[in-house]
């Protein structure tokens, strides 16, 4: 078994802060909304919303917004004040503005793998927010290469990957999107949970598969890379 030669990871709840600021934006919609329906109702409505739009919009704050709008519509009968709309949009748009905020140990463990190894930051959602998020990070200098894709399979890591998928690693709080397609694709998956988990990346732990690793938090990635090397020797 090769040594490592290429880390990946992703970035919304791995490096910084995102999911926390989706459910407060999800308050304030429930909020606007309460006249026509209780909140847990309108949630549930909002992601299976989300659901469906995935497919025409893709992830992001864009198309979380126009999931919000549509829910509106929907549960009021088309009837929703427009003074609502402009608040939803207005909701919208203050995600897209809303300062990027590093998780701890964010930027120590990419200083650590950062020369040593092929370093890729790989990340879905929408093109111009991830470009913003990665440029206020200050993270940049530590990426080897950028992948910002619409959708994680594990095509997407063996294209990214390429010849080097043995002996590559991502890293990433999605079971869904960031361990197991990885791990088909022929890589470590390295599971670092947030503690706020998007329903539609809920997935089952590939707790008996060899290549499976799980930390708590990005301070334990420097010596699981020395774990991980070792047992390669």
């Amino acid at each position: 078994m090769p040594k490592l030669r290429v880390i990946g990871f992703d970035a919304d709840d791995t490096l910084w802060h995102n999911e926390t600021y989706y459910r407060l934006t999800e308050e304030r919609f429930t909020s606007l909304l309460s006249d026509y329906a209780d909140p847990d109702h309108l949630s549930e409505r909002l992601l299976e919303a989300e659901r469906v739009n995935i497919a025409y919009y893709g992830y992001g704050i864009k198309g979380f917004t126009l999931s919000m709008i549509q829910t509106a519509l929907e549960v009021t009968e088309n009837r929703v004040p427009q003074e609502t709309i402009a608040a939803i949009l207005d909701a919208g748009r203050e995600l897209l503005r809303h300062p990027m905020e590093l998780l701890p140990h964010a930027a120590d463990a990419l200083a650590h793998v950062a020369g040593r190894y092929h370093v890729v930051l790989i990340t879905k959602g929408d093109l111009f927010d991830q470009e913003r998020k990665l440029a206020q990070s200050g993270l940049g200098d530590h990426f080897d290469a950028i992948e910002i894709v619409s959708e994680k399979t594990p095509d997407t890591y063996a294209r990214i990957f390429g010849a080097w998928a043995d002996s590559a690693m991502m890293i990433g709080n999605s079971v869904k999107s960031d361990v197991i397609p990885a791990i088909k694709a022929g890589a470590y998956g390295v599971h670092v949970p947030h503690g706020l988990e998007w329903e539609l990346e809920r997935a089952d732990k590939p707790n008996n598969h060899p290549r499976y690793r799980a930390i708590t938090d990005l301070s334990a990635l420097p010596d699981l890379i020395r774990a991980v090397e070792a047992d390669a020797s």
